[in-house]
């Protein structure tokens, strides 16, 4: 009877399984309406982060826009497959964007680093403080936006025409070359994860440089991080420099300096010491050219080197330099006069501007050729222990450090009016007379190489001969000086490629066509010959304009001169209006300056009538605007600023960085090293000044507190911003 009554009720529309069909179905259902609503949620807050992303990325560096625009199309939808974890550090970094641009619109552009308020307390105050601790003298501020967003527009389309060549395409990481040490790393401890600001992989398929790495997620710096310092612990101490000391091991101290640049695969995320003995406040220019505080420098191969040498002398706490002393015995003066006499065309000031001293022995030789408007640049060659790049630093003349061996040097081609190599102790015929090769690269069609010596060596002297004869070189001068005592034979570059034709024996060979004699990043010396320049569109085929109307003429290999003029005039009004005047720096105690990311040598020729002067870096992810700056009576180096720069610690009493770590976001694995190197190159009391987007400076601020240094300036409209800050003696 049960049974029937069961089948009877299973027959009936309404009977048991198709009620329990029914509730399978509805549950079915509503998961899949769950489901649906979950994931569309999802995608557009994906959707929504990256829109917020695409518009404070920066332009896409020239070496990597191609394969950037392969891709850009995807990047921009929205990734259906994002793992939860992800899902969440986008929602996350959502937030911190969306809390920006709300402080933004309130008004406040970012708070000021001499409020200790909290941030909320400075959103109120922000109204109030605009036209008061932040506004620059009247006329600049105006002025000063409109030509940064014109100038912006202008970085675009520079990048896009293609940038300074980078001799480690083969690299499989821009950042690491060599024994990949990682001395520095961990001095640096934060408090969030650090993955919210690591780079991601391009989407076709990686790279194969720094220049070609995809965007970064996030913010440039991470907002929300804290940051705690420890010192560099490595055996060049207070004179620590990452890419060409070796940070640890053990051996003799000939041997703590690399054969090449070799920088550690991480950079160094710790802080340089002061010197031991203390350190104080450099001597200002000009007295700086007689006097230099021993603390500042002091170590023991020094000592010995003033015990050997007349023409410095420690006496008590200084080191000074008699006038009437120098490794030229009749003085500098004699010694250059000699050399004019030798070749009347070097008229010192006027034809001859801009100069390569080898070695950086005795920098009373640029220091006379400073008195005669001559721009001499000292290269300090790693095999200098006793450091004399550092001494002539110290006294306010321009030098730089770098390994000479199998590489290039970081200049472009055909630039230097002349060179000067005075007892060097350089091997010139080592590397397969590669060296000299190298010399006649950097070396101006039509200009002069020195080369003076004390100690004739038959061998290398009949070796120099028949090198000089095969590239072509013609002497113009070979003598020995009465009074010095000094051999001094002066050589003259082609200034055409006839002479080239003429050669019986074709060795060194001409280098083929498709050989860039511009690439000098980490690119190889060459055993060919490049040709002389002999295209209107080329620059080196003509000699510049005397100093100083140098400085104002512009050749036809440029292209766009109004623009050149149009940027000298920009930084001209930006120096005369606000950096001499408003923004509290007092230019007596400013001597070595360094333009972080310079363009055509604006900013340079702006202080041209200062007792300052300026080293030029042309980033290399850059366009390449380096010749320009040469061809206008300056100098300057490529570098990229993922490295560490090549110069002692405590060089630089001002660094300007205009726009740099925005062109930076995409190449640099770890941003914040480019603030620790800025700490190091900087001499306590010394400037920074940044102009930069607000979403930048916002964060920056909060890293040069940790540094203790002190910010002295800021000043924002709309999503621009200028910060002027100093470094303090602080050391952890």
């Amino acid at each position: 009877m049960a049974i029937a009554r069961l089948a009877r009720h299973a027959k009936r529309p309404y009977g048991l399984c198709a009620k329990v069909t029914a509730v399978a179905i509805m549950g079915l259902c509503f998961i899949f309406v769950w489901s649906m609503f979950s994931s569309s949620s999802s995608s557009s807050s994906v959707t929504i982060q990256r829109e917020s992303f695409d518009d404070i990325a920066q332009p896409v560096p020239a070496n990597n826009r191609v394969s950037n625009s392969k891709t850009q199309s995807k990047k921009k939808e929205p990734e259906k497959h994002e793992s939860s974890r992800e899902d969440q550090k986008v929602k996350v970094e959502s937030n911190l964007e969306s809390k920006k641009d709300e402080k933004k619109i309130n008004g406040s552009a970012y708070p000021s680093m001499n409020e200790h308020e909290s941030r909320e307390k400075g959103k109120k105050e922000s109204s109030n403080k605009k036209d008061s601790a932040r506004k620059l003298p009247n006329g600049v501020a105006k002025d000063s936006n409109s030509q940064e967003e014109s100038e912006s527009e202008e970085s675009v389309k520079e990048e896009e025409e293609g940038g300074v060549v980078d001799g480690r395409e083969e690299a499989t990481d821009g950042q690491s070359e060599g024994n990949g040490e990682v001395e520095g790393e961990g001095g640096l401890i934060e408090t969030i994860d650090q993955e919210a600001t690591e780079k991601v992989e391009d989407e076709s398929g990686g790279s194969k440089s720094a220049g070609k790495r995809g965007k970064i997620r996030g913010p440039l710096f991470d907002p929300i991080a804290h940051y705690s310092w420890r010192l560099c612990s490595t055996r060049s101490k207070h004179n620590y420099i990452p890419c060409i000391d070796i940070g640890s091991g053990t051996g003799r101290l000939q041997s703590y300096r690399h054969t090449e640049r070799s920088c550690p695969r991480t950079p160094p995320m710790c802080l340089v010491p002061l010197p031991h003995e203390g350190y104080g406040f450099p001597v200002l220019w000009p007295e700086s050219k007689l006097k230099i505080l021993y603390k500042n420098l002091a170590h023991p191969k020094l000592d010995a080197f003033i015990k050997k040498n007349s023409w410095l002398v420690q006496s008590g706490k200084y080191i000074t330099f008699p006038q009437n002393q120098s490794e030229f015995k009749g003085g500098v003066q004699h010694y250059l006069e000699s050399i004019e006499a030798m070749v009347p065309d070097i008229e010192w000031g006027k034809n001859i501007r801009v100069v390569l001293d080898m070695g950086c022995a005795d920098s009373s030789f640029g220091a006379s050729l400073l008195d005669k408007d001559v721009l001499t640049l000292s290269l300090g060659l790693k095999d200098d222990l006793v450091d004399l790049a550092q001494v002539a630093l110290e006294r306010g003349f321009p030098a730089i450090v770098s390994p000479f061996g199998t590489r290039r040097l970081p200049f472009p081609s055909g630039v230097f009016d002349a060179i000067h190599c005075g007892e060097c102790n350089i091997p010139w015929h080592s590397h397969g007379d590669k060296l000299l090769l190298e010399m006649n690269r950097i070396l101006r069609p039509g200009g002069y190489f020195i080369l003076s010596t004390k100690h004739d060596n038959v061998e290398e002297e009949e070796a120099m001969i028949t090198f000089t004869a095969s590239i072509c070189w013609n002497i113009l001068a070979h003598t020995t000086d009465e009074v010095s005592e000094v051999g001094v034979k002066i050589y003259q570059k082609p200034e055409s490629n006839d002479i080239y034709e003429l050669r019986r024996k074709k060795n060194p060979p001409l280098c083929k066509e498709n050989e860039n004699p511009d690439a000098a990043w980490y690119a190889p010396m060459k055993s060919c010959l490049h040709t002389i320049p002999s295209s209107i569109e080329q620059h080196g085929t003509d000699w510049p304009e005397e100093w100083p109307k140098r400085l104002e003429t512009y050749p036809d290999w440029i292209n766009d001169k109004e623009k050149l003029i149009s940027d000298t005039n920009h930084w001209k009004a930006i120096v005369e209006k606000s950096y001499l005047t408003g923004i509290g720096i007092d230019w007596s105690n400013i001597r070595n300056v360094m333009d972080m990311k310079a363009i055509n040598g604006g900013f340079a020729a702006a202080l041209s009538q200062q007792k300052v002067w300026v080293m030029n870096v042309v980033p290399v992810h850059a366009p390449d605007t380096l010749p320009i700056i040469y061809e206008r009576g300056f100098f300057g180096v490529y570098h990229d600023w993922c490295e560490s720069f090549g110069t002692y610690p405590r060089s630089y009493d001002l660094l300007h960085a205009d726009h740099l770590f925005s062109r930076l976001k995409n190449r640099c694995k770890h941003p914040v090293s480019i603030v620790v190197e800025m700490d190091r190159i900087l001499r306590p009391g010394g400037w920074a000044i940044i102009r930069e987007k607000v979403e930048i400076l916002d964060p920056l601020e909060g890293i040069l507190k940790s540094l203790h240094w002190e910010i002295r300036m800021t000043y924002a409209q709309d999503k621009e911003g200028i910060l002027c800050a100093q470094k303090t003696m602080w050391r952890p």
